[in-house]
This record gives structure tokens, C-alpha cells and sequence, in this order.
């Protein structure tokens, strides 16, 4: 049934595609051995029958065969295009018109073998046309050119209907230079189709007769016993519908809830903007956006989320606007961000400056931060020679506070869970921001574990606990370990850091360099300065206390600080990469990363 039901569609959708038309309903209709291109494809017409529309709906027939055009015996071979203004598939004659104020055919080839259609004579006085070559320009609503193709001959042709009185038109300026000149009206031989438009029927090729054998069929009506013709449509009818409803009842219902899920999503949505009326950021419509931006016009990035763009508001302040492209569901990376951006304010937090909920449409607007993210500094492997590793160290303490007040400094606990080079924007200092909060979970700060469903992050910063709850539970622990593997990479510059003594391929860096320090031998960083060692040291040492395999063993941010900023060199961690060792606490402190001596803000 379902085969039927498919061959019918076919069959139907065929018919569709050959059923008559035109460019213009004051047009000639368009059906067999003619078809219209980019309309109807090319089983509904005859090879050499092909029309087309114009920009201004108006047929025209291009000649697919040698054309000439001559004036005071001057011959142009061209090819012509010409305005259909009559069809008759009754007589098979054709009326066209190629005074278009392009050249014009003074002969048409009449062989079978050049073209399908012979020149078919009519009464002088019903088309004729005089040519007039005129020294000044005489463009009016009575003319018809200039004649393109013969100015660089030194002619200007007009013409002119024969039927005019020329005295009227005042044509002192002209001489006249031919006036035989008639419209074309042709005739085409093959295929034979009068015979089915006198009995009111549309013809067509046969399905397996000759090349030019036609038959005649009755458009929308099968051609079919009277007394059959009822019962027969009846069953099709309802094979149709009782199949069409099983095929198209499951798409229905598909998109209706697709649909209902998003209206639910967006009144969500929108009373959740409404409870956050009281924070006032600054909301815009997708029409501001597009102002803001010169039409999305200068890109500065793209992730996972969406594309981010620059603009400039209207008060000449630099922005970076982030259009959201992962709605799916019900648009938690937007309430994400908004939730949680606009309620901090804190030197080393991006800050949002305002959102766009219009519609479907969702971005953030950022402010403007010149110096892109960290990543472009690092994967070059010269990080420590571009931006020192002075510099370096107090992006890693500023990186380090914007993740304390994240995790201690809000009403809520903030945990970001995508700490990663690519998302640590530098100011025009070179001061670092914490930024894209799209996979952002807040918790009150008395509770310690959250709950998660799936695996949140970017693989190689994502810690252990995220993917397997056998290392322990989802914390802001989890962040800690991301920004451990963040200051491996500053200072190792990714993938780039190469060692001297082993191929770099078979080395996982993080352990080969805890590995070097735990031998005392150092690290072969290219530095400027002495001091500088002690700097790379220090970061090495902090990234390794932070990515301990299990979540109790990590520092908390506040620690992390106090070792980034203390002046003794901080203890060397347990080997994080032998996972059977286990420090059996609850919390890492002061005392157990320097020994007796704790450091005290």
C-alpha cells in the first residue's frame, strides 16, 4: 500500500511539474512541445522548444540556431533573443518579436536539420516597420533602439511601426535606411499536436513511440470508462488518505511538539527575564544587534556556543557580541550566562553589558577586550618571550582571583566547568578576565558536591570525577583541576613544548615535568632573566597540586593564591599521575603544601 501510495505521489508530482504556466498572466500560456527553464524540467517540452522569463516576467525565445542580421548590406551573424507574444498550438505557429533594442534576424534558416521552425508569411500592413539611421538620440515612447550591435559601424537605428504617421514624429534628424522589415511569426512542423487542441485535449510524447509521436490526453481527468471512473477514484482516495494519514500523523505530531516545546522554552525564558528586571542589564532587540555590529560584519571568533562578533554602541564603546547558535532544549547556556554575569562585577570576571531575547534569536553583549584570549599567546610556544614570565605569573594570580570570587565572593557559588586558555580574555593590559560561562552551574556555598548528568567541559581540562564518579564527587574541586592543567600550559605553550632528551610524542608533558623536578634537575625553559626560573618553577608546582587525581587532594583557590604569591617556593605535591597514592584528607592546607610555616593574608 505504502508503494502505491508513493507511486501516486510520483505520478501526481509529474503532472505538477508539466501542468501549464506562464511568466505573467497576461503572458501566452506555456505547455507542450514548449516548457519554461528553471520552472519545468525538460521531459515536459520538445528539444529546441525551451523558454524562459525575463526579469520583467515577459517570455522570451532564444534562437538555438544561426541567425543574421544586415542593414545596407552589411551582415552581423548573432544570436538573437526574441519576445514571445503569441502562441497557437492549434495553427503551431509562434509570434515573436526581437525588436528588444537588440539585433534583429533579417533571415531565418528554414532547413529540418537547423531549425524546427520555418518563417510563416502574414499581410505586409499587420507587422511592418521602417529603419531609421538618426545622427541625434531619439529615444520615445514610439521607437524601438537604439540597435546595439550596429554602433560601432557608426549607425544609431531606431524603429519604428510602418502604421505611424512619420510626419508626426519629426524625424528630420534620421534617414531612412530600410523598410521591409516584419515581425516573425514561425511555424514548427514536429512535433504534430493540432489535431488533440481542436478536440480540447494536451498533447504529448508517447512513452514508447518514435522521437516526435505524441498521443493527446486529457489533462486532469483520466481517460477512462465513464461507467469505472467513479469506484475507481473513490478506493485511490481513500488508499491515498488511509496511507497518507499513517505516513504524515507521526511527522504532524513531531512537529507539534517541537513547536510546543519551544513556546514552552521561550515563556520560560521570558518570565525568567522578567524576575531579572531588577539587575538591569541593558536589553536589546536582533534589529540593535545588527546596528551594533554593521551587519555582523567583523568576526572575532567562533565556539561552541555561537559566533562572536565586535560593535560599538552608540556611545562609541567597544562590545563583543556573542550570538547563540545551541538552543536546543531549553536554552540553559543563555540563562547561564545572563544568571550568572550579570549579577558579578569583579576585576577579573568578564563583565556583561547586556542580551538579546528576541524571538528565537539569543546573544550576550560582552565588553570589548583588545588582547583576544590566552590561548593566541601560549600555543606559539614563545609565551615566556611575548609576554614575559612576570607577566605570565600575574595572569595566573588574576586568573586564580576571578575563580575565588567565582567560588567564594558570590551570593551563590559559581562553578565554571570549561577553565581553559580559550575562554581567558586579556584586557588592553594584558590583565586577565574569566569568560563563557555557558556550561556554568550555581549551588549554594554550604553545598559542597553537585549533582550532574552528563560530562561538562573540554577534553584534556575536564577532571577525572566529571566523566567517572569512582575518583570522587563533582565539586568546585573540578574547577581547580582545569586551572592546573591551564598553568601547565602556560607554561609548557601545549602541544608545543618540546624536550630535548625524548621524542615529544611519547611524552604526556604534565608528568615529564614532574618527573624533572622530583630528580631536582630544572626545566629547559627559555628565560631572560635568573629569577625567571623561579617563576616557571613555582607555576609547574601549583599546576601539579592542582591537578591531583582525587578532589580532596587539590588546593582550594585560596591556597592556590597564597602559593602564587607567598615567597617561599611551595613544597612539591604527591606524584598525581600514580593514582593508587591517596592522601588521606579532607582538605589541603596551608600546613601541608609549606610545611610548619603557613602563609596568612
Amino acid at each position: 500500500m505504502i508503494v502505491v501510495f508513493i507511486f501516486l505521489i510520483f505520478s501526481a508530482k509529474a503532472q505538477e511539474d508539466c501542468r501549464p504556466t506562464s511568466c505573467h498572466t497576461s503572458g501566452p500560456i506555456i505547455r507542450f512541445p514548449f516548457r519554461l527553464k528553471g520552472r519545468q524540467p525538460e521531459h515536459c517540452g520538445y528539444p529546441g522548444f525551451d523558454l524562459s522569463c525575463n526579469s520583467h516576467n515577459i517570455t522570451e525565445f532564444d534562437f538555438q540556431f544561426p541567425v543574421r542580421a544586415s542593414i545596407r548590406n552589411t551582415v552581423i551573424p548573432i544570436t538573437a533573443k526574441a519576445t514571445v507574444r503569441e502562441i497557437n498550438y492549434q495553427t503551431q505557429l509562434i509570434r515573436v518579436s526581437v525588436l528588444n533594442g537588440s539585433c534583429f534576424p533579417t533571415r531565418i534558416p528554414t532547413t529540418a536539420t537547423s531549425s524546427p521552425f520555418q518563417m510563416y508569411s502574414e499581410p505586409h500592413w499587420r507587422s511592418g516597420y521602417t529603419i531609421f539611421n538618426c545622427s541625434q538620440n531619439r529615444d520615445s515612447e514610439f521607437s524601438l533602439g537604439p540597435i546595439n550591435c550596429f554602433e560601432n559601424l557608426g549607425f544609431r537605428v531606431y524603429i519604428y511601426q510602418s502604421a505611424y504617421i512619420l510626419s508626426v514624429l519629426s524625424l528630420s534628424s534620421c534617414t531612412k535606411i530600410e523598410n521591409s522589415f516584419q515581425s516573425n511569426l514561425l511555424h514548427w512542423v514536429e512535433p504534430i499536436c493540432g489535431g488533440c487542441e481542436e478536440r480540447g485535449m494536451h498533447c504529448r510524447l508517447k512513452n514508447n513511440g518514435t522521437n516526435s509521436e505524441t498521443e493527446c490526453f486529457q489533462f486532469d481527468i483520466p481517460n477512462e470508462p465513464q461507467h469505472n471512473k467513479k469506484g475507481v477514484s473513490k478506493s485511490i482516495i481513500i488508499e491515498i488518505v488511509v496511507v497518507g494519514f499513517c505516513l504524515v500523523a507521526p511527522v504532524i505530531t513531531r512537529i507539534y511538539i517541537v513547536k510546543k516545546r519551544k513556546r514552552d522554552n521561550e515563556r520560560r525564558i521570558q518570565r525568567f527575564l522578567e524576575d531579572y528586571k531588577a539587575l538591569r542589564p541593558s536589553r536589546y532587540t536582533y534589529a540593535d544587534l545588527r546596528k551594533i555590529t554593521d551587519g555582523f560584519k567583523q568576526r572575532l571568533g567562533q565556539g561552541g556556543f555561537g559566533a562572536v562578533f565586535k560593535g560599538k554602541l552608540s556611545n562609541g564603546i567597544l562590545v563583543a557580541v556573542k550570538v547563540l547558535n545551541n538552543i536546543e532544549g531549553n536554552g540553559e547556556e543563555f540563562i547561564n550566562e545572563v544568571a550568572t554575569i550579570g549579577k558579578i562585577h569583579h576585576v577579573n570576571v568578564v563583565r556583561l553589558i547586556g542580551y538579546c531575547a528576541d524571538g528565537y534569536k539569543r546573544a550576550l553583549v560582552y565588553e570589548f577586550l583588545p588582547n583576544d584570549s590566552l590561548e593566541k599567546y601560549i600555543s606559539s610556544g614563545r609565551q615566556g618571550t611575548t609576554l614575559g614570565w612576570e607577566k605570565l605569573h600575574k595572569i595566573a594570580l588574576g586568573i586564580a582571583k576571578g575563580l575565588d570570587y567565582l567560588h567564594q565572593g558570590c551570593k551563590q557559588r559559581i562553578l565554571h566547568f570549561d577553565i581553559k586558555p580559550h575562554n581567558i580574555l586579556l584586557d588592553k593590559n594584558l590583565d586577565p578576565k574569566v569568560a563563557d560561562f555557558g556550561l556554568a552551574k550555581l549551588c549554594s556555598k554550604e553545598q559542597s558536591l553537585v549533582t550532574m548528568t552528563a560530562a561538562r567541559g573540554t577534553i584534556g581540562y575536564i577532571a577525572p570525577e566529571v566523566f567517572s564518579r569512582n575518583f570522587g564527587k563533582v565539586s568546585y574541586k573540578s574547577d581547580i583541576y582545569s586551572f592546573g592543567m591551564l598553568l601547565l600550559d602556560l607554561v609548557g605553550g601545549g602541544e608545543n613544548f618540546q624536550t630535548e632528551a625524548q621524542d615529544s610524542s611519547q611524552v604526556y608533558f604534565p608528568e615529564w615535568m614532574y618527573n624533572q623536578l622530583n630528580k631536582g634537575e630544572d626545566i629547559e625553559i627559555q628565560i631572560e632573566h635568573e629569577n625567571e626560573s623561579e617563576i616557571v618553577k613555582r607555576l609547574i608546582i601549583v599546576g601539579l597540586w592542582c591537578i591531583q587525581w582525587y578532589p580532596v587532594d587539590r588546593p582550594s583557590t585560596k591556597v592556590v593564591i597564597q602559593m602564587l604569591e607567598c615567597e617561599n617556593m611551595p613544597m612539591m605535591p604527591p606524584n598525581p599521575f600514580a593514582t593508587s597514592e591517596f592522601v588521606n584528607t579532607t582538605a589541603i592546607s596551608s600546613e601541608s603544601i609549606f610545611g610548619n610555616e603557613s602563609y596568612n593574608n
